[in-house]
C-alpha cells in the first residue's frame, strides 16, 4: 500500500492533524502485519515531530519492518525521523 502524505498537504504540523490524517487513513489500511506500507514524502515541505508522532509512529507499533518511508531527502523531513527515532527509540525503514 502506497500512502502519498502530499494528499494532506505540504505543511504537515499539528499534532492534531496528524492525528486527524491517520484516523482518515485507518480504514484502508490492512488489518494484518503482511503488506508492505509505503509512506511517501515527495511534495512534503514541513513535517513537524507532532504530526510525525501522531501519524507515524502508530504506523510504526503495528506494520515495524513492513513500513518503508521513501522520498525523505527533505530537511524538515529527515530531522522528524531522526527526532522520532530517539524519541520512540525505533529505526524506520527508508527507501
Amino acid at each position: 500500500m502506497l500512502i502519498e502524505l502530499q494528499k494532506f498537504g505540504n505543511l504537515l504540523i499539528s499534532r492534531q492533524l496528524g492525528k486527524e490524517a491517520l484516523a482518515a487513513l485507518t480504514p484502508r489500511l490492512p488489518k494484518e502485519n503482511t503488506e508492505k506500507i509505503i509512506v511517501d514524502f515527495s511534495d512534503v515541505t514541513t513535517f513537524s515531530p507532532s504530526w510525525g508522532d501522531e501519524f507515524l509512529s502508530p504506523l510504526q507499533q503495528k506494520y515495524q519492518n513492513n513500513l518503508l518511508l521513501k522520498n525523505t531527502g527533505n530537511p524538515s523531513v529527515k530531522a522528524t525521523i531522526e527526532i522520532l527515532e530517539e524519541t520512540n527509540q525505533v529505526k524506520f525503514q527508508l527507501e
